[in-house]
Order: C-alpha cells, then structure tokens, then sequence
C-alpha cells in the first residue's frame, strides 16, 4: 500500500501552521500553502515562536527544532503541491472558498494523492462534488491545538474508497493522532454534541439564571473540566461557536442559535468573565444548571447513537481526547444511570419539543477498549483506549481475553499480534482501581482482578499459535509484563519499557517477577525490576527484552499480512549489559543493603548509581520482589504477597504521588 511521505497544508491560519508543525514532527516533508507569501511567513514564523518556546520548556532539543523547520517549505503557489502524498485543506469554513480550492486542486494533484478537508461543519459528500476523484477524497477534522491535541475525526464521504480509509487511518497512527471514524453528519462526533452544550450556556445567561461565573464554575465540577463553556468560548472564538451551531441548526429547535451568542458573535468581543471566588450558592440555579447542560450532551448523544453516526466509544473518546474532559457523555450517563438520565433528557425536550431518543440504557452505552481483526492467517488484536493510555482494568482484561479466545480458536490464523493505540502499548494497570479498593479496605478485589489478570496472560503464553507483541510506545508495568507472554517482542523506534513498580510502592503482580528471568536471565531481570529504569527500544533489543526494532511502515505491512514476521537472530548481550547482568546475579538484595557487594563486573561509580536509584525504591516492594526472582515459583506465586504489599502504607503513598519524588518509610 502507499506511503504518505509528503503532506501537504493549504492555509497558514492558526489550524494550518499547527498542523504544518506538528507534521513536521513526526517526520513528513510538509508544503504550507496559502494565498499569499505574506501569510504564509506569519504561519511559518507562528510555528517558529512555539517551537523556540518548546526548547525552552524543554519539550525539544535545538537540533531537533532545526530537523523539524528542515523539513518546511512554505508557498503561496499551489502548483507547488503536485509532488504530496497527502493535503489536507485548512482555510477559513466558507463553503463557497472551499468549493474554488478544491476545483483548483483537482487539476493540479496528482491522481493518487488523497485529498482531505479539515471542515468542522460542512457535509464531506457534498464538498466531494468539487473534487475529480470523490475516491481520494475524505474529511479529516482535527481540534484546536492541532500540535498538541491528539484528536482527529476521520469522515468518509458517500464515493471514499476502502484504499483511501486505510491510508488515512495509517497517516492519522503515523502523524501522532488518536483517530475516531464518524458517518458523514453535519457536527460529525465532537461538534455535534459539543457546539449545543456552548449554545445552552448562553441561554442559561440570557435567562436570567445565573452569571457567567456561576455557569462556568458548575459546568467545571460536573464535568470534570479545567474551564467553563464561556472561557472555552473565549479561547477559540465566540464566533467559531456561532458558526458552528449555525450548521446544525438542521436538527431542530434545541440546536437554533441562541440569540445572545449571535449578537456577541457579531460584536467582536470575548465574553466578559469576573473571578470565580467566593460566588455565591444557589442549590436550585445550580440544579437547573447542572441538569441543561447534562441533558444537552445526553440527548445529543444519545441521538448520535440513533443515527449510527458513530459508537458509544468514539464519543466518550472524542470528549477525553479532544476536548479534555474526564469523563464522557457514555461514561457519565453510565454513572447517572438510566433513570435519572431519561429524566433529564425528558425535562430538556419539553422545552424545545423533541423526540426522546431510543439508545438509552445498558444495551446501547457499551464501549470498547480491545478489538480483534482477523484477515487471513493474521489476527490483530488492538489495546485499544488511547485516552487511558491503554491502561489494563476490569473492562480491558475481560475484552482481552475474549478477543484472545475468538483468535486462538480460529483454525485459520497462524499468527497473533498485539499492539496498542495511541502513545501507548500499554501504560500499566489501571492505579485508580488499586487506589480506590485500598482506600476501601477492599484488598480481595485487587487479589482477584490480579488473579484473573494472570489467568488471561496464561492463556497467552500457553498459546500454540505464534504471538507477537509490537511495542507501539509506552510499555510499563502489566503492559510490560503482557509483552512477556509473546514468542516475539518487536519495537517501533520510539518505544519506551519499564517495571515502575518498585518506585510506587509494589511489585510486578502479573507474571513480571517470572516471565522477565525467563527471556532475559536473573540479573537483568533484578536490574529491570529494582530500578525501575525506563529503557529506549535501543537498550530493550541491546538487553535482549526486544527481538528486533521495525520502522511503521514494517509495522503496518506485518499486520496487514503483507509480508511475514522477520526472521529474529538472537545477539549476545555487549559488554555494557553483561556487567549489569553479572552484578545483579552475584549479589544478593543483603549485599547492596550493607555496601558489602561485590563490583568486579561494572564500576565502583556505577555500581553506587545503581543502588542510589535503589535507594529512593519502596524497600518491602524491592524485597518481595527479590524474593520472588529468587525463588522462582511461577508467576502465581506472585499472588501470595499481594495482600500483604497493597496493605502497606507504602503502596497508598506511592500509589497516590505517580510522578512525584517521594520518601517511603519501609511500613
């Protein structure tokens, strides 16, 4: 299949330049193009000014900032874009201009360059009219700040080819985005819901109901947000808003504009917002607060679900990822339960005369966060949560071992691949889940969830079909220790491992302890464990933890069944590992405690780094952990101390301060 290699952005506003540099990231030769050479130098010097600040935050080298503008060319000749892959439209939302640009386009592109718009609003089939090949042709909207925020809806028009969605889903993995794909609807996923929640607010105000403050700071708590409608308002635009809205006007009454946001809109001016301290309370104003603005997104929602225009999980992600929220419209509506959530949505239409939607209840909120393909011989299984960061809980692990089974059973496949979506393989368990029943004194369901976990990374191991974990990104802790169940472990470049464990207060519960000895010996797997180092795709295939490191175009070829698993040459560790390995091994946990160790194999400055690192570790996780590599039981013999480890204080505190440097006492 093709490789976008070339991306090309038309429109150096706010959306293009953002777009243009977070491609120029990942690696694509990007052309960024507009009217005039005027606004394609403010575009290109925008994205010099964010990146000069990203050294300075240190989120990039220098070099790296060089290696990225290298790789920008800016034009104000759309000639200049026969040589893309891909280009993707990002002017202002004028149907009209939008209409000219993609006519033009057209003549100018090459036959099997796709063709994308970023429209936030308008129909993809309907703009596909203006393109040559309606094939090539799909809609990709990505959300404001395109650099940094994940999200992209992918939108198939009612001519895009099968060729054109796989190309699309495979540029949105290798640009860094997290994609949700949508049937072709005014508002898409996002919009749909998101532009009638701003739309209420303002009603809210006009009504007399409350301030804007007060709006705000109820809109925050209730939905777990770091700000309200009207600063979000403010942020992007009051009148992207009303624009916005406008187009979904179509649905009926409760998407009309309300008149207070036209009237700001056309005035040019931000919302006016005070301080939120010390407001005052009224139960019954944030009462009718609270319950408009959950029926607006319960409603929607559940008429997103009505009209197929999309899964329970695309908008719950679509609301994580794309606009920050903790919790989804699926996932709130969950946690209200059926009653009260038909209660809201009930008071919501009596106001403005709609229809009760029918996807309300369990049957319709369910969501998914493993999926399995099977296309010939090859099963792909995909962790697929990327707003947790594929992290493994109850919902995971029950979908992971289905999916597993349905591949394992199929006499057809040969081979099994699991892989992650997003930044992640898989970021570890779940720590909420261990907080919350540790906080509860509810210890056996930890034991029996972790019981459970190993059952299903059993059943993987125990496998006879050929199972091949690809490191995608992030490998820690229990998504470390699944990787361990695979015959095969291969890396993509920028992949990252390790056993945190130690450094927050418990050990490997899921077969880490056994199955890192078992594929890369005694002492490296007591340097992975009692460290905690996090270790680069480099050092994991130097160590022997990856068999082999793939680019993404590997990647995508070996899961597609384009080409078969690469043949893996095991190498002798160098001598850098070898010494770790040999220090590891000859020492006991009692030796490093009483400095009376023996350093032959690394350097006496070495060997103290190693154990300072030690030193800042939970000791009772270090000790259970050493004690269980020692003994070597199997992986259930894990299960024997977890009790004991979860019920430490040490386990709460560590568990508690993920990313801080804390003090454990040993208790």
């Amino acid at each position: 299949m093709k490789t976008i290699k070339t991306v090309g952005v038309v429109g150096a506003g706010t959306m293009g330049a953002a777009l243009a540099q977070k491609f120029a990231q990942e690696g694509f030769n990007v052309i960024l193009a507009d009217r005039a050479m005027n606004f394609v130098e403010k575009g290109i010097n925008n994205i010099k000014s964010v990146l000069t600040e990203g050294v300075e935050r240190k989120v990039f080298t220098a070099d790296q900032v060089n290696s990225f503008l290298s790789s920008l060319k800016g034009t104000d000749k759309l000639e200049d874009l026969k040589v893309c892959d891909l280009v993707v439209e990002a002017i202002f939302e004028n149907f009209e201009a939008k209409k000219e640009l993609f006519t033009t386009l057209s003549s100018i592109l090459r036959d099997d360059c796709i063709l994308a718009t970023n429209t936030s609003s308008y129909s993809v089939t309907e703009l596909s009219a203006f393109v040559k090949l309606p094939s090539r042709f799909v809609g990709l909207h990505f959300f404001y700040h395109a650099a940094k925020n994940r999200l992209v809806e992918i939108i198939p028009g009612a001519n895009t080819s099968e060729e054109t969605i796989e190309l699309t889903k495979r540029f949105a993995v290798l640009a860094g985005k997290d994609a949700i794909s949508c049937r072709d609807a005014n508002g898409f996923v996002v919009n749909r819901f998101f532009v009638p929640w701003l739309n209420e607010s303002v009603r809210l105000l006009a009504e007399g109901v409350a301030s804007i403050e007060k709006i705000d700071e109820v809109c925050m708590k209730v939905f777990g947000i770091g700000m309200g409608p009207f600063a979000l308002m403010n942020a992007t635009g009051v009148p992207v808003a009303y624009h916005a809205e406008k187009t979904l006007e179509v649905f009926g009454k409760l998407y009309l504009v309300a008149d207070a946001l036209k009237v700001q809109a056309e005035s040019g001016k931000i919302w006016p917002i005070g301080a939120m301290e010390n407001l005052p309370v009224h139960e019954a104003a944030e009462k009718q607060i609270r319950d408009r603005m959950l029926g607006v997104i319960f409603f929607v929602a559940s008429q997103l679900l009505d009209e197929k225009v999309c899964t329970a999980t695309d908008i719950d992600r679509g609301a994580k990822i794309g606009l920050r929220w903790r919790k989804g419209p699926v996932e709130l509506m969950k946690e209200i339960g059926e009653a009260e959530v038909k209660r809201v949505i009930s008071d919501l239409i009596k106001i403005y005369d709609m229809k009760m939607p029918v996807s309300i209840g369990a049957d319709f909120w369910k969501t998914e966060s493993v999926k399995v393909t099977v296309k010939n011989d090859v099963a792909v299984i995909q962790m697929d949560q990327p707003e947790s960061m594929n992290a493994l809980n109850e919902q995971s692990m029950s979908q992971l071992e289905a999916c597993f089974t349905k591949a394992d059973e199929d006499a057809n496949v040969k081979t099994i691949y699991i892989i992650g979506s997003g930044k992640a393989f898989v970021a570890g368990a779940d720590i909420k889940f261990f907080v919350k029943n540790i906080k509860k004194g509810k210890l056996d369901d930890i034991q029996t969830f972790t019981a459970y976990g190993q059952k299903v990374f059993d059943k993987i191991d125990n496998s006879k079909k050929k199972v091949v974990a690809i490191l995608n990104g992030l490998a820690l802790g229990g998504g470390l220790e699944l990787a361990f169940c695979a015959d095969v472990i291969l890396a993509l470049p920028k992949a990252q491992l390790a056993f945190p464990e130690t450094g927050i207060g418990i050990y490997p519960g899921l077969g880490g302890t056994q199955r890192s000895v078992r594929k890369i010996g005694k002492g490296l797997g007591k340097y992975l464990i009692h460290t905690g180092k996090m270790l680069s795709s480099k050092e994991a295939a130097e160590m022997g933890i990856v068999d082999k490191i793939i680019s993404t175009d590997e990647m995508f070829a070996l899961l597609s069944g384009e080409t078969k698993l690469p043949e893996i040459k095991k190498s002798p560790l160098n001598a850098h590992w070898q010494g770790i390995s040999d220090f590891f091994e000859k020492n006991s946990l009692q030796d490093f405690l009483s400095r009376n160790y023996s350093n032959h194999s690394i350097s006496k400055e070495d060997a103290e780094k190693l154990l300072k690192t030690m030193s800042f570790k939970a000791p009772i996780a270090i000790r259970i952990a050493d004690k269980l590599i020692d003994e070597a039981l199997g992986c259930s013999s894990e299960l024997t101390h977890l009790k004991e480890i979860f019920s430490t204080s040490d386990a709460l505190l560590g568990l508690t301060s993920i990313g801080k440097r804390v003090e454990y006492s040993g208790k």
